[in-house]
């Protein structure tokens, strides 16, 4: 018995010696978090796309901002980090003066402010979206934040309009280094405005076309998605819930509700609006009583001021700079002109913008949607809408402030006049909007509202000049064009004709150079020179192409004139198209072909290099300022940049001295929706890949498709889904 007993009380005690310590107690948040996640699935499709699905619309935005962080977290973090004026902390010195720009507008405690008093439903959201961040980087110690260690539900105020940055980029830097770093020599940096810098500027922005039941072949209205931004810039998601959240399409990384997309019964689409919404102000000040006020009628009204402390990284640990900012009821003080301060108002609502940009997502029809637009706070763009009710609309700017018509908007107005003031908004029926026109289109390039329809445009004399101050553009006149031509159109020929091949501007442009040559004396030296790339480009139909040597002839022979009359163009108060077509001379023209002729065979051995081995796509790095490499792989691209009238646009140029050209935005998110009572139907493709993991098949597996402008189908319902599922699982699993 003793022995036996003995055995017995070794073995426990060498089970008790080799059990596993206890597991660490779960914190009560991250209790909190599993609990959440356990409700919340995220299915990954075979384009690596999440199909996110949950009970409420919170749970969904937590599962949501989990799978994006999955997918590329430091461009989530990086936005936010710059939404709140704090890219010094992560990258030096040299971002001060933007991040003072931010914080001009974003204050955290107002921030906090408008959080607590934000309606709960909204609160719950704002929750779930912190919740979700922070819960993926609980679960994935390995990645290491570069400034935001912990997600506050606040911070989503800070970027709640869908543009970053938005309407506060338009502040100058250099001039707000200028005043309040008291830098005079930074004005010399202030850039002119960028339609005359030498280097023609890549279109920014995005086309959209909305087409309704009388020009589609099956009576079912459509909306054609195409954004114009920075590459790898949103995501693609689908995002569902039990509360009536069923939305897909694009999301700027880090947001929680989708930008540009669709649900089960309409569709919207955003596009960079040329509406005058931003106005300076000239104040008059004075000292009185130690205190710097500003006129204002008949009152000297006090300047207020505040203090902000930028910190910045340095190479022995943070430091800081700390600044005295002053602001006035028209906005801050942004800069000085002519011995008076310069502020600058503009849309300053986040809760009300954060409150519209999601609502949207959920208007089932034409009347929801419009109920939705009442905040006016979509303030930098307008939208092409469309639904299964058989209506398409074409909605300018979603906010432009009433004015005086008296003034001059588009210069800096007297700031002690109280006529200057704003007031109130324009409404939706005093705005330049188009629904269910008789052409059965309407369209928006980033031009004037006054095209957007055709014969059935809202006419430009009705409306006060700060509607709009861009004007037609080269895409618009393609698209006209299109429109006005085209027959009953299924999604994939809406496809094709926005992938048309003209470039309108190109179509002038070049006529003008052959006449230069051909009226050119023989004595002229470069008559000889150039009379084989003259030769090539008379015969061109001025369409892009792969194959084709006259695109690249012609492309950079227009980028080269450009940046010879630039300067000109501007000395002369015209356009540079206009100074172009118009104003440059035979020997301008001539010369421009020469230094192409020059530098294509300097680069390729020959001038007759086709297209497609000069216009390329590569992705070769996660990072954000992506780098090129003439040696590493890289894909033929056919369509060309936006600013010759190309609707399919591919911003590409030389990154430190290649010879060939890269795209780092134009088409990026591209969608076809169509939309019926028995459904929606959807084709996408995303430039590259969804994902940032270089590991990752889903990295760069849409570039040919991309490249090509062939759209995959979009699994919106679970049916699709079947047999394209890579992979179902929980948050944190």
């Amino acid at each position: 018995m003793k022995r036996a007993f003995t055995a017995v009380a070794l073995s426990l005690l060498l089970a008790c010696k080799a059990a596993p310590p206890p597991a660490p107690a779960v914190s009560p948040e991250m209790a909190a978090w599993q609990q959440r996640a356990a409700g919340v699935q995220i299915v990954r499709d075979d384009w690596g796309i999440p199909h996110i699905s949950a009970k409420t619309d919170a749970d969904a935005v937590f599962g949501l901002m989990y799978a994006q962080a999955e997918d590329d977290f430091n461009r989530v973090e990086t936005n936010f980090i710059n939404s709140q004026g704090r890219l010094a902390e992560a990258e030096g010195e040299k971002e001060i003066w933007r991040d003072l720009r931010m914080k001009l507008f974003i204050d955290p405690a107002d921030m906090q402010a408008q959080y607590a008093k934000a309606p709960e439903w909204l609160k719950k959201l704002m929750d779930a979206w912190a919740d979700g961040l922070n819960y993926y980087l609980a679960t994935h110690p390995d990645v290491t934040p570069r400034v935001i260690t912990k997600f506050e539900p606040w911070m989503a105020l800070s970027f709640s309009e869908g543009s970053i940055g938005g309407d506060i980029e338009s502040v100058s830097l250099a001039q707000l280094e200028a005043f309040y770093g008291k830098n005079p020599a930074a004005q010399a940096r202030v850039e002119p405005d960028s339609m005359y810098s030498p280097v023609p500027p890549e279109p920014t922005g995005s086309n959209g076309f909305a087409i309704g039941p009388k020009l589609s072949a099956n009576g079912k209205a459509m909306l054609f998605i195409n954004p114009h931004t920075s590459f790898f810039f949103r995501e693609e998601a689908q995002v569902t819930s039990e509360e009536g959240l069923n939305a897909y399409g694009a999301l700027t990384w880090g947001q929680f509700f989708i930008y540009q997309g669709f649900n089960e019964r309409a569709g919207w689409m955003h596009t960079s609006s040329g509406v005058d919404n931003i106005d300076e102000y000239l104040l008059t000040t004075t000292k009185k009583n130690d205190q710097v006020v500003y006129k204002f009628g008949a009152e000297d009204r006090p300047l207020q001021t505040r203090t902000i402390d930028v910190p910045y990284k340095t190479a022995s640990g943070m430091a800081k700079r700390t600044f005295t900012v002053y602001r006035s009821h028209h906005g801050p003080v942004v800069r000085e002109q002519d011995g008076k301060l310069v502020a600058v108002r503009l849309m300053e609502e986040p809760l009300k913008a954060l409150i519209q940009s999601f609502s949207r997502t959920k208007a089932k029809n034409l009347a929801e949607y419009k109920q939705v637009m009442e905040a006016h706070t979509n303030s930098s763009n307008n939208t092409l809408y469309a639904d299964a009710d058989g209506n398409f609309a074409y909605f300018h700017s979603n906010f432009v402030p009433k004015r005086n018509p008296r003034f001059d908007w588009s210069k800096p107005v007297d700031g002690s006049d109280p006529a200057t003031d704003w007031q109130g908004v324009h409404s939706y029926d005093e705005s330049p909007n188009v629904e269910n026109p008789s052409t059965g289109w309407v369209y928006n390039s980033n031009n004037w509202p006054y095209t957007a329809a055709g014969p059935d445009s809202p006419k430009k004399d009705k409306y006060p000049a700060y509607f709009d101050h861009v004007g037609e553009n080269p895409r618009g006149i393609h698209a006209i064009r299109l429109m006005k031509a085209a027959k009953p159109l299924t999604p994939d020929t809406l496809t094709r004709t926005v992938f048309d091949s003209q470039q309108p501007e190109l179509e002038v442009q070049v006529p003008l150079l052959i006449k230069a040559w051909d009226q050119a004396p023989a004595s002229n030296p470069l008559k000889a020179k150039l009379k084989d790339p003259v030769d090539a480009l008379r015969t061109w139909d001025h369409r892009w192409a792969a194959d084709s040597v006259p695109q690249t002839l012609g492309y950079f022979w227009a980028e080269e004139l450009w940046s010879k009359t630039a300067g000109q163009a501007r000395a002369a108060n015209v356009t540079v198209y206009d100074y172009m077509r118009t104003k440059a001379t035979p020997t301008q023209r001539l010369e421009a072909l020469a230094a192409v002729v020059d530098k294509l065979t300097a680069d390729f051995g020959k001038w007759q290099t086709p297209w497609g081995d000069v216009n390329r796509f590569q992705r070769i790095s996660p990072a954000i300022v992506h780098p090129f490499d003439d040696a590493k792989p890289s894909i033929a691209v056919p369509f060309a940049s936006a600013r010759w009238g190309s609707l399919a646009s591919f911003g590409a140029r030389s990154f430190n001295g290649s010879k060939k050209i890269y795209g780092t935005s134009g088409n990026s998110f591209v969608a076809v929706v169509e939309f019926g009572q028995d459904g929606v139907a959807a084709k996408a493709v995303t430039a590259g890949g969804l994902s940032s993991d270089m590991t990752s098949k889903h990295f760069n597996d849409q570039a040919e498709r991309y490249a090509a402008g062939d759209l995959r189908e979009v699994y919106f319902y679970p049916k699709q889904l079947q047999g394209h599922t890579e992979r179902t699982y929980n948050p944190g699993k």
